[in-house]
């Protein structure tokens, strides 16, 4: 839930904030324990004057690090929900005790023994309070939301009817529903039995479709011993758009609770499942990308504000009965619908002049597109020439529904023309720019063509990648080089 790196470097933020108000209360607590009966190798000696901070930085590298790896060592950046309290105290404890005497040691290899033994002391404290209140608090953050069911993964059963019987028992006796939300079940056979508990949603031939359309994180598909021909199709649907899926085989399924528990401790949910996860992005990759897109998101609305007012302004000005923003209903990840907004570019009688034009359509594939569009007005020629009707996207990658690099979103009824490969530019967060946008889009004519840049992104993604597209984003609007 916490990528490891984040999470490595939120515990170095803290122990840095020990340090610092360690050394800044330094000059009170000599103060204060001049004259206290402590064991002679923590005696206060001296004026109680440190070196400059800036002098010290090292020990705090040795202790920070030392503490960090420490904590990696004892397995303390797993989930924080998996690691009881006592755990989460011991290793919280433990870490700055033993980065401690790694700095001790660094001390007296280098010849420092003139250091205050007494103010590492004081940092191996706040080292541990910090520690302490940072994991408490973010376990605790951790587990409200969990309870309100933010991290409920969306699961489709496959399978006999019988199967699906035992299994709806099973989840709603065994499996919390703030972890795993049971969506429905697919049927193998043409006639499909209703089950109260669980819901219907068509047929195994369908589950591609299932998973463009609908929120899905893991399908569960159990095998018979016979009659499972269905199996191969399933297995690609899943890996080509990037959902995990648990197959169980059959004849292992029907048990004890106590049992399968007994028998598969460290499976999730208990089951004799053999999983195929599709390769998935690193998550702390994924992390920097979003943590990236809401910081300059955020920053370019504010800064950009003004200008947002001016082509407002010329937008009403041209064409008065148009609304200053096209909504954009379109479908992202996994099929979920969302509103997203642009700059109006066109009359507001575009949309009834559509039809008149389609035979003029300068796309293969379910994609319009017209070099001169009649219907775009004199100012969204401009606006689109420097891209500048794209900006108000910026809302939607702050919220969350795109990113700023990544496939285009799909119109829905874009979406029903679409052959199956194709859905799969649909499997990640949809983006403003991408490989098509740097790659002269205006020279593109063949739908085919575009989802391959997109299904190139997606195999080949990186951080770097993103970063080299957004520099040459820039460029093609400075250059003006959009439609």
């Amino acid at each position: 839930m916490i990528p490891r790196r984040l999470f490595a470097c939120l515990d170095l933020f803290a122990l840095y904030v020990a340090f610092v108000t360690a050394y800044a209360i330094w000059p009170q607590v000599h103060q204060q324990l001049t004259g206290w009966s402590l064991p002679p190798v923590l005696q206060p000696a001296g004026s109680g004057m440190l070196p400059p901070l800036s002098q010290m930085t090292w020990l705090f590298l040795v202790f920070g690090v030392s503490t960090v790896f420490f904590l990696a060592v004892t397995e303390a950046y797993q989930s924080l929900l998996d690691q009881s309290w006592t755990r989460v105290t011991a290793s919280a404890i433990f870490a700055p005790a033993a980065a401690t005497g790694v700095l001790t040691m660094a001390l007296f290899a280098f010849r420092r023994l003139d250091s205050s033994r007494l103010f590492i002391f004081s940092v191996t404290l706040a080292g541990i309070a910090a520690l302490l209140m940072l994991r408490v608090s973010l376990r605790a953050y951790i587990q409200i939301r969990r309870v309100a069911g933010f991290y409920a993964k969306n699961v489709v059963l496959i399978g006999q009817p019988q199967v699906i019987e035992w299994l709806s028992d099973y989840f709603r006796e065994n499996v919390s529903p703030t972890e795993y939300n049971l969506l429905g079940y697919l049927s193998i056979n043409g006639h499909a039995e209703t089950h109260d508990e669980v819901t219907l949603l068509g047929h195994v031939d369908q589950l591609g479709n299932l998973l463009i359309h609908q929120p899905i994180h893991e399908v569960l598909a159990v095998q018979s011993s016979a009659g499972a021909e269905w199996m191969p199709d399933v297995i690609e649907s899943c890996d080509s758009l990037g959902v995990l899926l648990r197959i169980v085989p059959e004849g292992l399924l029907f048990g004890k609770t106590k049992v399968l528990r007994t028998l598969y401790p460290f499976q999730l949910l208990h089951l004799p499942a053999v999983v195929l996860a599709p390769p998935h992005f690193d998550s702390d990759a994924l992390f920097f990308k979003r943590a990236f897109d809401i910081v300059f998101s955020a920053t370019a609305l504010i800064f950009l504000s003004p200008l947002f007012l001016l082509i407002a302004i010329l937008i009403k000005l041209t064409d008065p009965k148009s609304a200053v923003f096209y909504r954009w209903n379109v479908v992202g990840r996994n099929g979920v619908r969302f509103t997203g907004y642009k700059f109006t570019t066109m009359y507001s009688d575009a949309d009834e002049r559509r039809k008149e034009l389609l035979d003029q359509n300068e796309m293969t594939g379910p994609v319009f597109k017209i070099k001169d569009d009649p219907r775009v007005t004199p100012l969204g020629r401009l606006l689109r020439k420097f891209s500048l009707n794209e900006l108000p996207q910026l809302w939607s990658v702050l919220k969350g529904d795109m990113s700023l690099v990544g496939p285009r979103p799909a119109f829905p009824h874009e979406l029903e023309a679409y052959g199956f490969w194709h859905k799969r530019k649909l499997s990640i967060r949809p983006g403003i720019t991408c490989l098509w946008q740097v790659r002269g889009r205006n020279k593109i004519s063949n739908f085919d063509d575009w989802v391959k840049m997109d299904l190139e992104y997606i195999d080949n993604w990186s951080l770097w990648l993103d970063f080299k597209i957004l520099v040459r984003t820039a460029w093609a609007v400075v250059a003006g080089t959009g439609s």
